[in-house]
């Protein structure tokens, strides 16, 4: 098979037009380290280290999570199960997209650069974490939080309460639509013994938590942009996100999970493209 036609069925694999959950909330926090655009050189290297890292934590997550995900009839059609790509391809696109990551780092600045072993060190630590903990949910969201902070640390320097606040409300978003998709391995979990909160709580209170989550989430960003002194054009924006949320669990039941994917992938991307757009049009607006 030729090299270029692994690259795309790994990037298939790993999905990374996915990436548009976590791009947007980044560049959020560096418009908010910039107080309008960053640099155009920050831009390329913060969008760099942001491919970097999510490619190499989604590819390690279907490197150690093969023999599961040829078990799952939800994931058995993957890449690495069905033998399309090999294990060792897979290692050496790990290796370079780590080398990207932390290189893109160095690029931005002299912190960026030291603090980013222990950011990608984090990203891959999740995929072994629902082997002994329902809270593998929030770890994934943690990582989540590293992208606004990492690209406001890209920018300023140095890290504050505000982007930590955006990323506490990127870390609940993120965990609150994680279990939404982790509904859909309830029995697979249970067979298998990986921990969730579906498993652990039933279908029913999982759906129950992620809109606490999602609630959790909204306050934070409702907090994000007190602390920013933000105007209406990001609090309109937050109000939109609460709509696009309520829409995301009132289209789903424990009884019907068919409209999942919608809830998941489409609206979620949505989401984090309207809550960057609120973000920058309200600074440039100011």
């Amino acid at each position: 098979m030729g090299w270029f036609r692994r690259i795309r069925i790994l990037l298939d694999s790993i999905k990374f037009e996915h990436s548009v959950f976590a791009l947007p909330f980044a560049f959020a926090g560096a418009v908010l380290g910039a107080r309008g655009f960053p640099a155009p050189l920050q831009c390329f290297w913060i969008l760099v280290a942001m491919v970097g890292a999510r490619n190499s934590a989604m590819a390690f997550n279907r490197l150690v999570d093969e023999t599961y995900d040829a078990r799952n009839p939800r994931t058995r059609d993957r890449a690495l199960p069905r033998g399309l790509i090999r294990k060792r391809f897979l290692k050496e696109f790990i290796i370079v997209s780590s080398a990207v990551f932390i290189f893109s780092a160095l690029m931005l600045n002299r912190l960026a650069f030291i603090l980013s072993p222990v950011a990608l060190a984090w990203v891959l630590f999740y995929s072994y974490t629902k082997r002994f903990t329902f809270l593998s949910h929030l770890i994934l969201g943690f990582s989540y939080t590293i992208a606004p902070v990492g690209a406001y640390l890209a920018v300023t320097g140095e890290i504050r309460r505000l982007p930590l606040l955006l990323g506490l409300g990127a870390m609940f978003w993120v965990a609150g639509f994680d279990i939404l998709y982790a509904c859909l391995d309830f029995d697979f979990d249970r067979r298998t013994g990986l921990h969730s909160i579906p498993r652990y709580l039933g279908i029913k209170n999982a759906l129950r938590v992620s809109i606490l989550f999602h609630l959790v989430a909204l306050g934070f960003f409702v907090l994000t942009g007190i602390s920013g002194g933000m105007g209406p054009v990001y609090f309109g924006g937050v109000a939109l996100v609460f709509s696009l949320l309520f829409v995301e669990h009132a289209v789903l039941s424990p009884k019907d999970l068919s409209k999942i994917n919608f809830s998941f992938f489409t609206l979620n991307g949505v989401i984090s493209v309207i809550f960057f757009l609120a973000t920058l049009f309200d600074i440039l607006r100011g």
